[in-house]
């Protein structure tokens, strides 16, 4: 029994020693076909070049442009009131209607100035008869003083009744003329074009005499956009604007509405807190396009930059040393090379720094690129 237990160790023992040596033989296979597959790899074909959209770096003449975030104000905005006590009778307008300056909007009980009136008038007719009266009495008092039959006194007292009764006339006249203004006041008018918005006083009710506003009329035709531009840019629009009227562009966001204006007014002092300076831009907004409270895109040209140099701005990457762009060389490799863009207008970016007149760039393609690439 104790020969058979040897052999069997002995047995096991041989077979251990077996599969080592098979795996070291392995081992050494596969870092033989290892090596063996790298210098295939080096003897190999050549990789293959990149695709990529290539544009040319160019010069042209590029707006120069700052763009802000503004708002459409009306031009001018009026809060209708009446001007004295009363019931409405009658309502001429609609609501967001287009008025012109004259226009009837609210009509107020007149009655009763109109009496006024004609009572203020009959009282002025009174008052001529009488003083007519009195002046013929001063004139006889003046002729029989003046024939010694009659004293100082008589004549003095003609002379103060007329004059009294003159007086008195003049403040007819002044009555008379408020009284007709008050009539006018029961017709209230436009005072300026524009358009109308939610009435909120309507037929029937009674106002009172400089109380709550009937209407608010605001005038859209021309209309006003408010911006601020950083005060670093307030030198040159003030230069710009003592040569040139500097056009004004506003676009309503998410739509192609794009209306061109006028810069027309520069605030007279920098927010303090912002560092920003106001600015106004009037436009005619022919089409009711830009409407007062809108929030609008806004760009204001300065002018033209001639000779500059330009590239798409899809050619811009941006890179842990800041933008960079894939330079495509005569033998039609790429190189990485840093470059200064000073702003973009539209889809092109104007470059300072980094690239010359006629070089390539790639424009598309570049996530696979890397420098020497094809």
């Amino acid at each position: 029994m104790e020969n058979n237990s040897a052999q069997s160790k002995r047995h096991v023992r041989r077979i251990v020693i077996w599969l080592i040596i098979l795996a070291l033989l392995a081992l050494l296979g596969w870092k033989i076909v290892g090596a063996i597959g790298r210098k295939a790899g080096r003897a190999g074909p050549p990789i293959e070049a990149v695709p990529v959209a290539v544009a040319p770096v160019t010069r042209e003449a590029v707006p120069e442009e700052l763009r802000a975030f503004g708002n459409a104000e009306a031009s001018a905005t009026v809060a209708i009131r009446s001007q004295i006590t009363g019931m409405i009778t009658v309502v001429n307008i609609e609501e967001g209607q287009d008025v012109k300056q004259g226009d009837l909007l609210f009509s107020i009980d007149s009655r009763p100035l109109a009496a006024a009136l004609k009572e203020a008038e009959a009282n002025l007719s009174k008052n001529k008869v009488q003083f007519e009266n009195a002046e013929k009495g001063r004139v006889r008092q003046e002729e029989l003083l003046k024939k010694g039959f009659a004293s100082e006194d008589d004549f003095d007292k003609a002379k103060a009744e007329a004059e009294a009764l003159a007086a008195s006339m003049r403040a007819n006249e002044a009555a008379i003329e408020n009284a007709r203004v008050q009539v006018e006041y029961c017709s209230i008018r436009a005072p300026i074009d524009g358009r109308t918005g939610a009435i909120l006083i309507h037929k029937g009710n009674l106002v009172k005499a400089n109380d709550l506003p009937l209407i608010t009329i605001n005038q859209i035709k021309p209309i006003k956009v408010t911006f601020g531009v950083p005060q670093q840019f307030l030198l040159n629009i003030k230069e710009r604007m003592a040569k040139n009227k500097l056009a004004v562009h506003a676009h309503v966001p998410n739509t192609e509405t794009n209306e061109i204006g006028v810069l027309i007014f520069v605030d007279n002092s920098v927010d303090r807190t912002t560092g920003m300076i106001q600015l106004k831009a009037l436009f005619t907004n022919a089409t009711d396009q830009l409407w007062p409270g809108q929030f609008l895109d806004v760009t204001i040209v300065l002018g033209i930059q001639t000779n500059a140099l330009t590239i798409p701005s899809r050619a811009v990457q941006d890179g842990q040393k800041g933008q960079f762009v894939y330079v495509v060389k005569p033998d039609k490799t790429v190189e990485a090379r840093n470059v200064t863009v000073a702003r973009t207008f539209a889809e092109s970016s104007i470059v300072e720094q980094g690239l010359n007149e006629a070089e390539t760039v790639a424009v598309d393609g570049q996530l696979r690129l890397k420098p020497g690439a094809k």
